[in-house]
């Protein structure tokens, strides 16, 4: 199947089995794991920032920072169509205590007015803003940019406000801006960032940030069962991922562009070219979804959902402009045969 569903779906490569194969490991828990400290180093390294800590999603790097960055009862200040909001399953009212405020997005960043506006007050009456989430590249396939990031990062920093921001795709973000990444994260306090999205790890994610809040969020970690034993078979490929994979993103958004032109040309398919940005593609089709996602299924396709009379195509490194260009012409095919 050439699976189009997400950059979830992505296979560790051959280099990354080799590693795993033969990493050298340790008690994690105890801080023994040298693959791990390596790979947490790097992480560091490559973010600008003062420590790093291996976790096993990107939604448990979320949660734990959102419970090291607040106390019981405060408020956080989130994105209405964000992941931390939309898809962790509430976890920061449940893990942390926390209340929500939603402000709205625009062109995937939150709005700095909401954002002014929702920050509370010294009243009796209020929780207290305990801290400001960000999503960057957004699930919506658009990229905050930097002077966003910038003029947010300067109000939060002048109420004594952390952001953390859910950088799932970060490096897609930086990719699409054509910036390092800690260009980025200077705007930061903390970053989550997936290693097995697009760079293609089996499994992990990276929290970076300060000395301290990474030693708080390393017993925050313990506390969900987020401690691991001889995770280095992990980190080893994690290596790889921050060495090697995140370099090549450029190819998968090219990819997406190649797609996104390409469905464009056909009949009744209305791309959205307001969430262009990364490898993402969301495409309106003039057959109805269930149809298409089966007739492709049956062709050895595999069509992501998304909402309304969207889809969404994700490009990543198992598919190859060879695979896209065959899509194409199948969903062609099926497009005759309805």
């Amino acid at each position: 199947m050439i699976d189009f569903r997400s950059d979830t779906v992505t296979k560790p490569t051959k280099a990354m089995k080799e590693a795993m194969a033969q990493a050298v490991v340790g008690d994690d828990v105890y801080e023994d794991d040298p693959t791990i400290k390596e790979l947490e180093t790097l992480a560091a390294t490559i973010t600008g920032k003062e420590a790093a800590l291996f976790v096993p999603s990107g939604t448990m790097g979320n949660q734990i920072a959102i419970m090291t960055h607040t106390k019981r009862g405060d408020e956080i200040i989130v994105g209405a169509n964000s992941h931390i909001k939309n898809y962790e399953v509430g976890a920061a009212a449940v893990l942390a205590s926390v209340s929500y405020h939603l402000v709205n997005e625009t062109h995937g960043f939150l709005d700095i007015e909401g954002v002014k506006k929702g920050v509370r007050t010294d009243d009796i009456h209020y929780p207290e803003t305990g801290l400001i989430c960000i999503e960057n590249a957004h699930g919506s396939g658009v990229v905050g940019s930097l002077e966003s990031m910038e003029e947010l990062y300067t109000f939060a920093k002048n109420k004594n406000i952390p952001i953390h921001c859910d950088g799932a795709r970060i490096f897609n973000a930086a990719t699409h801006l054509n910036v390092d990444i800690r260009t980025l994260t200077q705007y930061t306090d903390s970053l989550m960032f997936c290693l097995s999205k697009g760079l293609a790890s089996p499994i992990g994610s990276m929290l970076v940030g300060s000395q301290s809040f990474i030693k708080k969020a390393r017993k925050n970690r313990k506390l969900l069962g987020g401690g691991m034993r001889q995770v280095g078979v992990l980190g080893a490929a994690g290596l790889i991922s921050l060495n090697v994979m995140r370099k090549r993103l450029k190819e998968d958004h090219d990819n997406a562009m190649f797609l996104a032109h390409a469905l464009d040309e056909i009949d009744g398919f209305e791309v959205d070219w307001n969430k262009r940005d990364i490898n993402m593609v969301f495409v309106k089709p003039a057959l109805n979804k269930e149809y298409l996602h089966e007739k492709m299924k049956e062709s050895g396709f595999l069509l992501g959902g998304y909402k309304g009379d969207y889809l969404r195509l994700v490009t990543h490194n198992d598919i190859t402009r060879l695979d896209i260009e065959s899509f194409i012409k199948t969903l062609k095919e099926v497009i005759k045969t309805n």
